[in-house]
């Protein structure tokens, strides 16, 4: 089961995780997308890869950290998160409601569309 995370509990699951983890957010949108409206937060290394090039890119992937799944709205970042799972990965969220929820939630600068 991927656990699902709001936006506004991305820094409590930071926190939670063991100090030398090095975590990920996964943003799985289109280019297009990301380039519209994107996040960097602090404590968390971003890594841009569209949802469909995700098989062919999975060895940058690194199956030891743990990677939180974004996308417009949760439901391409949750196939992703169930993607990878099914390969091995094991430390895995979902941020439900997406890059969308994190503008209302976390960051109001964050355009919507």
């Amino acid at each position: 089961m991927i656990t699902q995370l709001r936006p506004s509990q991305l820094a409590e699951w930071l926190a939670s995780l063991p100090a030398h983890s090095k975590p990920v957010l996964l943003d799985v949108r289109e280019p297009h997308e990301v380039q519209f409206a994107h996040v960097q937060p602090d404590g968390i290394q971003l890594l841009t890869i569209p949802m469909g090039a995700i098989p062919l890119r999975l060895a940058e992937i690194d199956s030891e950290q743990p990677i939180a799944c974004l996308c417009h709205h949760g439901g391409r970042s949750m196939q992703v998160a169930h993607f990878l799972q099914s390969r091995g990965y094991d430390q895995l969220v979902n941020i439900a409601g997406g890059i969308h929820a994190w503008s209302a939630e976390v960051d109001p600068r964050i355009p919507v569309y």
